[in-house]
């Protein structure tokens, strides 16, 4: 499922084929039939994402603050003249382990994404998530029963959001966050991103997202030419 999550990346981003039309059909299979999820989601989010990462109000991914974590040196100080505390920040390094890896796919992701696609009425994509979800039954009720199903499921959500959340957070969330200041493109993406050492582990665990700074200048790049 990770993995999966990295290769409809690449597809969502446009860097496989060379025709736009073909990266989008596939990616309609990939993230819908093997994870579950609607491409147009997935588009909705991540391409507020790179117009304008780590700005709040802008970055969907940043949207945590400041209802669970503090983030930012600047942000996090308006909050501290403010008098606003949503919650104990001085222990968010703590509490991050439990609020965020382990709960973003299986207890948000999960449901917000069927939300999505009936909200906006995205019967294509609605389909093709089903799809996933007829296939896993099928596979494994008969091996598991309906409590064991469950469970699986669960455990991979769980595996897989510990997973996502570290590799999209570790090349993001150490950087500036603030308010849109209307700085430059090219800017803006440098602020925001950092890399992460290279290896053959990290390429793989990371989908080759080590190379965050790399993949915002460059975003229909082939992942396998970040190095270069």
């Amino acid at each position: 499922q990770a993995q999966a999550g990295w290769l409809q990346h690449d597809f969502g981003h446009l860097s496989v084929f060379s025709k736009s039309r073909w990266n989008h059909w596939v990616h309609k299979f990939v993230i819908g039939h093997l994870k579950g999820a609607p491409a147009s989601w997935w588009n909705h989010l991540h391409f507020q994402h790179h117009a304008k990462p780590n700005c709040f109000r802008k970055d969907p991914d940043v949207n945590m603050h400041p209802l669970f974590f503090a983030l930012g040196k600047t942000l996090s100080v308006e909050l501290g003249v403010q008098k606003k505390k949503f919650m104990p920040y001085n222990h968010q390094h703590k509490y991050f382990f439990i609020i965020g890896p382990p709960a973003l796919v299986p207890l948000y992701f999960q449901w917000y994404v069927f939300y999505f696609v009936v909200q906006r009425k995205q019967w294509v994509d609605l389909a093709w998530m089903l799809t996933f979800y007829i296939r896993f039954f099928l596979t494994y009720l008969p091996l598991l029963g309906v409590k064991g199903i469950l469970g699986l499921h669960l455990l991979v959500r769980f595996i897989e959001s510990n997973w996502f959340v570290w590799v999209t957070q570790m090349n993001h969330i150490p950087m500036h966050i603030d308010y849109d200041k209307n700085v430059d493109w090219f800017s803006t993406q440098l602020q925001a991103t950092c890399n992460v050492h290279q290896s053959f582990f990290n390429d793989w665990f990371s989908g080759h997202l080590n190379f965050q700074i790399e993949h915002h200048l460059f975003p229909t790049m082939p992942r396998h030419n970040y190095w270069k």
